[in-house]
């Protein structure tokens, strides 16, 4: 009788452990994207309250929210061959969370390579004037 009161405690046990495991809650400006056994599925879950299978899914919490990116000073040469040291802001936000994950290794620092790369470019194509005025 107490080794199956023992046993019933320990499965009602494992049980709630799984379902703590299992229930995710993504906040408003927030999307889980899903691997289920290592493939994607087609669309991120949230917000709000989700369902996962324990140790078959595993999430990937990403902020949709307006991310606001210090590029480093960038020594530029203009077109008439003047030095110049610019600072800039880059404002970014995620529209396609699965795409965010899934094609870009890590979407923060491509995002500030890319934003020096083209500060940079775009300035090297005018006059010190032109930049000034």
């Amino acid at each position: 009788m107490t080794a199956a009161l023992i046993a019933v405690a320990a499965v009602g046990l494992i049980v709630i452990l799984v379902l703590f495991a299992a229930v995710k809650v993504a906040r408003e400006y927030e999307r889980g994207v899903i691997f289920r056994l290592g493939r994607l599925l087609p669309r991120p879950k949230g917000p709000g309250l989700f369902l996962l299978i324990p140790i078959v899914d595993r999430m990937v919490r990403v902020d949709l929210r307006t991310v606001t990116l210090n590029v480093p000073p960038q020594e530029v040469i203009t077109k008439d061959n003047v030095p110049a040291k610019v600072n800039a802001v880059a404002y970014f936000r995620i529209v396609e969370p699965n795409a965010a994950i899934v094609q870009v290794e890590d979407f923060m620092s491509a995002t500030s390579q890319i934003a020096q790369t083209t500060l940079r470019s775009v300035l090297g194509q005018h006059v010190l004037d032109e930049l000034l005025s």
